[in-house]
């Protein structure tokens, strides 16, 4: 059985850290196999905006994009359809393991133009196996905003 560990928190008035719960959770006789730890996975993936965009000098289906972060502004090369100026995605800079498609991203060039980390879809995030568009968040959201909280992984 797979759980949150708010959930649990949700059944269990506790403050206690994930380490106690789950070495309590042993000696009462419910057996832990495998703790995934969610939050940390995705701790450097933070809600950015598009500020422009503009179609690559040689491909046709790629954009360059200038994207706000909150530690500042990267040049990405994008392929997806639906990046437009004004949309606040969800942004992983340089050096980041990607858990979707199990990579680590680095600061390389794409048909001549240098990209600076990526704009992520669902499957990259490694949430479901969407990936024909990157993620569009629609509410209230800041440059900055940690990916963890928006998806209840906190």
């Amino acid at each position: 059985m797979k759980f949150t560990i708010s959930w649990l928190k949700d059944h269990l008035n506790t403050s206690a850290e994930l380490s106690v719960i789950s070495e309590t959770l042993t000696n009462i006789g419910l057996e832990v196999e495998h703790i995934e730890n969610k939050a940390e996975e995705f701790k450097n993936f933070t809600v950015a905006k598009i500020l422009s965009t503009e179609k690559h000098p040689d491909a046709d289906r790629l954009k360059v994009c200038n994207v706000q972060s909150v530690e500042g502004i990267f040049q990405v090369v994008c392929g997806a359809p639906n990046a437009k100026v004004g949309m606040m995605g969800i942004f992983a800079p340089e050096n980041t393991y990607i858990p979707g498609t199990k990579v680590n991203l680095k600061k390389s060039e794409i048909r001549g133009i240098e990209s600076c980390g990526m704009l992520l879809s669902e499957r990259e995030l490694g949430i479901s196996d969407e990936h024909d568009e990157i993620i569009e968040l629609k509410g209230d959201y800041k440059i900055g905003d940690h990916a963890s909280t928006l998806y209840g992984f906190d």
